[in-house]
């Protein structure tokens, strides 16, 4: 049975054998949505790279939030497993799983119903509505098999196991990317084939990550009189979990309403930003997964009462990343432009010169988004319920009040330099929040 007590040793060292597995794991799934891309615009064409890149907000938000939930019913097991309470553990896990159940299922039931209208009311081109819809449909029809694999993988990692679950992730990937062979390259079914691949591979990988925890974490696991945790627990999971989901998910919204605006500006523009969006992604993943480690070790560390080691960790992860971002804008100005060709083979001057804006711009703010993402996802295991929801509310505000005042006026500009400006903001928020805490010395909880 694979555990990691990170209550003690050195933090800096502890969080990024953590993270390790985690870049890892999402470097593949990276790799992955690079080879999807790729697959489908070299097979299909530059419109099925848009068609995707419609739905990939949409799909952000629900999963964000199902994924939120299962990060806050994480932080809660961690923070158990921090005190030693394995009891507590079992009660926790049975939670985990009937909650992640109900609400999957609901999410799933209410969507797919709405999909038409709201594809309509993101003002999704006409050229590739029926490939947009395809897609999304197949997707969130599947989309238990991602919540299962991440419910899995979140217990582990809960544990301080961050390595099984990557393993299972890059086998997930390679089956990803030869299903997509299959079905988009040899059988022809178009973007709903990529779905399809997506769904299948998910599925393997929860099947296995489960499959594992009943074999070596059956202590764990549990037992009859766990599958009714009391009320108390039950509240605390959903409401950090909620937190959490509500943190991700309004985050997420926001981009719901930045890509109805990309959507007005034309095919050429939804290819371009979906493009340096898969670079993007692929360069914030370091911060993103440095980040989530620190989270786990916060967690442990908060319910162990080790506040000092806390604050060592925080200082320590930001210098980290802060290193990282130097090297994310080095990458984008000198091998960007070939990845976006390389991505979706286009000579159109119109989709590389856009998609290199935004690449450029983004990278060039990794720095105060760094500084957003470890305070973010520190404060939350400390107790902080509601400020993280504020800053992804302001995210959301700020993204609505650009797409309506900004984007019609100066057009993509306004899609590039939005994230950006909302990344300084939100930083000096939580940063503020977060000194503020440290000089008196004590976290507030639900605060």
């Amino acid at each position: 049975m694979k555990t990691t007590d990170m209550t003690k040793g050195v933090p800096l060292k502890l969080i990024l054998q953590f993270a390790i597995p985690l870049c890892i794991g999402s470097l593949f799934q990276q790799a992955y949505n690079f080879a999807d891309t790729m697959i489908v615009g070299q097979g299909l064409g530059e419109q099925a790279v848009a068609a995707i890149g419609v739905t990939s907000a949409l799909y952000g938000v629900l999963i964000h939030f199902a994924n939120g939930l299962n990060n806050g019913y994480g932080i809660i097991i961690s923070r158990m497993f921090g005190s030693g309470n394995h009891t507590a553990v079992k009660k926790a896990v049975a939670a985990m799983i009937l909650l992640n159940g109900s609400i999957t299922l609901a999410l799933t039931a209410v969507t797919l119903p709405l999909l038409g209208p709201i594809l309509h009311w993101l003002d999704t081109p006409s050229d590739i509505f029926s490939q947009s819809y395809a897609y999304i449909f197949v997707i969130l029809a599947g989309m238990i098999t991602t919540i299962c694999y991440n419910m899995g993988a979140g217990f582990m990692r809960a544990l301080g196991n961050s390595r099984t679950p990557l393993f299972f992730l890059i086998l997930s990937c390679g089956l990803n990317i030869s299903l997509d062979v299959l079905f988009v390259l040899i059988l022809h079914m178009g973007v709903a084939g990529a779905a399809l691949a997506t769904v299948l591979a998910q599925a393997v990988a929860a099947g296995l990550c489960f499959l594992y925890i009943w074999r070596n974490y059956v202590s764990f696991l549990p037992k009859k009189g766990d599958w009714r945790p009391e009320r108390a627990l039950v509240k605390e999971m959903f409401s950090t979990g909620l937190s959490m989901g509500l943190m991700l998910s309004v985050f997420s919204l926001g981009t719901i309403i930045l890509q109805k605006g990309i959507n007005n500006l034309g095919t050429q523009i939804i290819t371009a930003h979906t493009a340096s969006r898969r670079i993007h992604e692929m360069m914030v993943m370091p911060l993103s997964m440095i980040a989530n480690a620190n989270a786990t070790f916060v967690g442990q560390n908060f319910g162990a009462g080790n506040m000092k080691r806390i604050k060592t960790s925080i200082r320590q992860i930001i210098g980290v990343e802060l290193v990282w971002s130097l090297i994310s804008v080095l990458l984008a100005n000198t091998v960007g432009e070939f990845l976006i060709h390389l991505l979706i083979g286009t000579t159109d001057d119109v989709i590389m010169r856009n998609a290199m804006l935004n690449l450029r711009a983004s990278t060039a703010f990794f720095f105060p988004l760094s500084i957003l993402l470890v305070l973010r996802n520190s404060i939350q295991p400390m107790g902080y319920k509601i400020t993280p929801v504020i800053s992804s509310a302001i995210e959301l505000l700020m993204k609505v009040v650009f797409c309506i005042v900004l984007i019609p006026r100066i057009g993509y500009l306004g899609v590039v330099i939005t994230e950006p400006i909302i990344w300084v903001i939100c930083a000096i928020f939580l940063g503020i929040i977060y000194l503020h805490s440290m000089h008196r010395k004590q976290v507030p909880i639900n605060t």
